[in-house]
């Protein structure tokens, strides 16, 4: 028996089809694209991949996105239809702490709907860490909770487990992350550079910052490859995660490298549009969980 619910916002990038054949309940966030002077509002709930691949098409047409953090009305009205449904214990995840104050609005939210349902609880969890590695976490909560453990069990575990997931992430255009205020205009004036590729990671508060810059996407695939080498998967929790804004064939590269290296099958997704929206078009990031803490290596 399921002894919680589990819960994340759309900032997971899992699938649809993943969270509907898995009963995870998800909070989708909001975009809008700016084209040609006309402003549209979407939901981040794509269903299937040709929404993905057509939203990197308009960026790099020359489209604008804009994104908004999941607001209070939107945690309460979520956690409200849980509680209506009968759930108890739920396990939420929302985006990176360092990235948005959405881990508080869930806490506010989920204490008032808890007014209401005095034996609703919700165990808010701040990954430090967004797209993938956020869906790196709500994948192990899920064995989790299919293995009986409770929402506290659960909940412990996935922090103790932040600060070990390490990331590397490639933007295109470091542009898109300047213009969303999720880095400085210095680091972004890094990339300015031509040919120079930054690599962007999560620091310890969740914030993203540039670790290394390296010339081309050749380099910036050696420089991962060699932190896999240095330290790869941990023993207990081999989960390797690939995403990537529409650039397959990176993504596919690191994939192949990942099955021979260690034998370990790597999730690859395209990034949704509410983080691909800052990162831009072609981008790519492995990340993975490790015994160091996060860029101890």
């Amino acid at each position: 028996m399921k002894k919680f619910t589990l819960s994340t916002d759309s900032t997971c990038d899992l699938y649809h089809d993943f969270l509907a054949a898995n009963d995870i309940k998800m909070a989708p966030l909001t975009f809008t694209v700016e084209k040609d002077g006309k402003m549209t509002d979407y939901l981040d709930a794509f269903t299937e991949y040709r929404q993905y691949v057509d939203f990197y098409n308009q960026l790099r047409a020359g489209a604008f996105s804009r994104t908004a953090m999941l607001n209070y009305d939107a945690h309460y009205s979520h956690f409200l239809k849980m509680a209506e449904e009968g759930a108890k214990d739920v396990v939420h995840f929302t985006i990176s702490g360092g990235l948005a104050r959405t881990h508080e609005v869930a806490e506010d939210a989920a204490a008032e709907v808890k007014k209401q349902y005095p034996e609703f609880n919700v165990y808010v969890v701040d990954p430090l860490t967004a797209t993938v590695g956020q869906g790196a976490l709500v994948r192990i909560a899920l064995k989790w909770r299919d293995e009986g453990k409770t929402a506290k069990e659960t909940y412990e575990y996935c922090l103790s487990l932040r600060n070990h997931i390490q990331h590397f992430i490639v933007a295109d255009d470091l542009q898109y992350l300047k213009r969303g205020g999720r880095i400085s205009a210095a680091a972004a004036a890094i990339g300015g550079v031509i040919g120079i590729k930054p690599i962007i990671s999560f620091d310890k508060e969740g914030k993203l910052s540039p670790i290394a810059k390296v010339r081309g996407v050749r380099k910036a695939i050696s420089f991962i490859k060699e932190k896999l080498e240095k330290e790869g998967p941990e023993e207990t929790e081999k989960y390797v995660f690939i995403v990537h804004t529409d650039n397959e064939p990176v993504a596919n590269e690191l994939a192949d490298y990942v099955r021979s290296r260690f034998g370990i099958e790597p999730y690859v997704q395209i990034m949704g549009p509410v983080i691909g929206s800052h990162v831009g078009p072609n981008a790519f990031a492995l990340g993975y969980i490790t015994k160091s803490e996060r860029n101890d290596f």
